[in-house]
């Protein structure tokens, strides 16, 4: 169906930048939409950002201004473009793909998880 396959992640300090990447791969399908959660210790997971297949991006609050969520023109690679990173960015990080096969849609999948550490 549809493939996830994550890299970037890694150890940061305060203030500094990394840039994950997400390619999706797979036969018969459309993507709708493509993004990135985040599940921190002790936390729920949730939504950092999301892409359409229109184009159109959505952020949560508390990365507005900071992230971006740039893809190619097919928007079957997504990246994350981490900057001015604190913190509470500290979380494992996983891509995710909503598409239709064959006529029908609402099919979900997630990537591996990638851990992002950001030190004080």
């Amino acid at each position: 169906q549809v493939q996830l396959v994550e890299s970037g992640g890694g150890l940061v300090q305060a203030g500094g930048s990394l840039r994950l990447s997400c390619a999706a791969s797979g036969s018969t399908v459309r993507i709708n939409n493509m993004g990135w959660y985040r599940q921190a210790p002790g936390k729920q997971r949730e939504l950092v950002a999301t892409i359409s297949s229109g184009g159109n991006s959505n952020y949560a609050d508390s990365v507005k201004g900071r992230f971006t969520i740039p893809a190619d023109n097919a928007k079957t690679t997504v990246y994350l473009q981490m900057n001015s990173q604190k913190p509470e960015d500290t979380a494992v990080y996983y891509c995710n793909a909503r598409y239709s096969r064959w006529g029908r849609d609402d099919f979900n999948s997630w990537g591996q998880g990638t851990q992002v550490t950001v030190s004080s």
